[in-house]
């Protein structure tokens, strides 16, 4: 899967992913799920992002639960 490139308008969530040690191929995956909600909307997409990450770092949610398409098991 190819980086997509990160430049944050709104929220650092690359430093709290880095933080929560989540790889790089994990979080472009992420990226990738994420953005399938919020096309068009970069604040959104980047607050979901943050949200997920924070999650991530603090156990109550995995990367599996991030890739999730059921919102309800979701980390955001």
């Amino acid at each position: 899967m190819p980086m997509i490139p990160r430049n944050p308008q709104y929220f650092n969530y690359p430093s709290v992913a880095t933080q929560a040690g989540i790889s790089e191929s994990d979080l472009s995956a992420i990226e990738t799920r994420v953005r399938q909600d919020f096309p068009n909307d970069q604040m959104m997409f980047e607050l979901r992002m943050l949200r997920t990450c924070r999650a991530i770092q603090s156990g109550t949610a995995t990367v599996t639960d991030a890739l999730s398409r059921d919102d309800r098991s979701s980390a955001a």
